[in-house]
């Protein structure tokens, strides 16, 4: 166990550049360097990962912890790759709530925004090519992403689309189906739902509110971190309105500066929210659903990668992630690319991001500097 926090806290500090570089650095050092396990094993844990919500690369440390030192192993693991993500984010937090709002960071933070947005267009373009396989992953897609625009809710979108996703897999079997029918489902089920969903307008801003909030979205959140971002914008800026979209975007900002998993923003917009208690509360509850979902799933993941329905939901849920990131992209672009010097870092973001492997750090860092270049023409 001791052996375990020691790696995971190196490798959280060091894991910059998202899952995909997380997950290589934990193979690098579990499967080449140490010998814990053999890579056929590494890749069993990973399609593991794949099946259940939460964040790939947590999982992955959660369960190698779990391989290694049984519940004490998932735990230590789990919470050391978290650690220095919180803990950087946490003061972010507080530089930010200090200085963020000065006049003299207005350029700054402008050009931050522009180029956060790049990375999240950047991120979607990327995943699509692997996880949108056939022209009905493609439709399903952008059903999700015209139905978040209009104000659906994300977890309706998620598990209708896994359901979907299912049904597609056994199509073989409902040939008596439409495919129009199909799609239908998650037209009903948004509209049954309304009325639970537009209660949460007026959710007190409580502690506990805040830990329910970020629990239920550690609890569905599939495919990349950056979907977190659709969860945050419909639940907490148009819904309840305790963060405006412009402290959304600086969250989201501040996260692409720390490494370790992306849901590490909640560490920020909880210390936000309600200060060092929010933080924790966000933090423990956004992460807690992994650790729960690693624990059960571990002895059937044999049997998990080999269903096929299971293989259905998650090819539906995936779509729907990214649909429902490009949605909020959307928006996201509509109220902040507004000028010309935005557009142009913006351009100048998702080009460099989709030409070269580079962090996403380093454009955060560029789109600031940038932004104070620029805003100082006469455009």
């Amino acid at each position: 166990v001791k052996e375990l926090a020691l790696l995971f806290l190196k490798l959280g500090t060091i894991s910059f550049g998202g899952p995909a570089a997380h997950i290589a650095l934990m193979e690098e050092e579990i499967v080449k360097r140490r010998g814990w396990m053999s890579h056929e094993d590494f890749l069993d844990l990973l399609g593991a990962t794949n099946l259940i919500p939460g964040p790939n690369s947590t999982e992955m440390a959660a369960h190698i912890g779990y391989v290694r030192g049984g519940w004490k192993g998932l735990v230590v693991s789990g919470a050391c790759f978290i650690l220095p993500a919180a803990a950087i984010s946490l003061l972010l937090a507080v530089l930010y709530s200090t200085y963020g709002s000065l006049p003299r960071a207005a350029s700054f933070i402008f050009g931050i925004r522009a180029s956060v947005i790049a990375v999240i267009l950047a991120s979607v373009v990327r995943l699509s090519k692997p996880r949108l396989k056939d022209h009905f992953t493609i439709l399903l897609g952008l059903t999700v992403t015209a139905l978040s625009m209009l104000g659906v809710d994300e977890i309706v979108l998620l598990l209708g689309a896994g359901i979907l996703g299912i049904a597609w897999s056994q199509r073989n079997r409902l040939r008596r189906i439409p495919a129009a029918a199909l799609f239908a489902v998650p037209m009903i089920a948004p509209a049954a739902l309304s009325s639970v969903h537009g209660s949460a307008s007026t959710d007190p801003m409580t502690l506990t509110g805040i830990a329910l909030f970020f629990l239920k979205i550690g609890s569905v959140l599939y495919g990349s971190g950056y979907v977190l971002v659709a969860f945050l914008q419909g639940g907490l800026v148009e819904t309840r309105h305790w963060l405006t979209q412009t402290q959304l975007l600086d969250a989201i900002a501040a996260g692409q500066f720390s490494p370790g998993p992306v849901l590490s923003t909640a560490t920020f917009i909880g210390y936000v929210l309600s200060g060092v208690p929010g933080a924790i509360a966000a933090t423990v509850s956004i992460f807690l659903p992994s650790f729960v979902f690693v624990l059960i799933s571990s002895p059937f993941i044999p049997r998990l990668r080999k269903s096929p329905a299971m293989r259905g939901f998650l090819d539906g849920v995936n779509a729907a992630s990214l649909g429902l990131m490009l949605g909020v992209t959307i928006l996201l672009a509509g109220s902040s690319i507004t000028t010309i010097p935005s557009v142009v870092i913006f351009l100048a973001a998702v080009i460099v991001l989709l030409a070269r492997n580079v962090n996403a750090a380093w454009i955060v860092a560029g789109g600031a500097v940038l932004g104070g270049l620029l805003t100082a023409l006469p455009l």
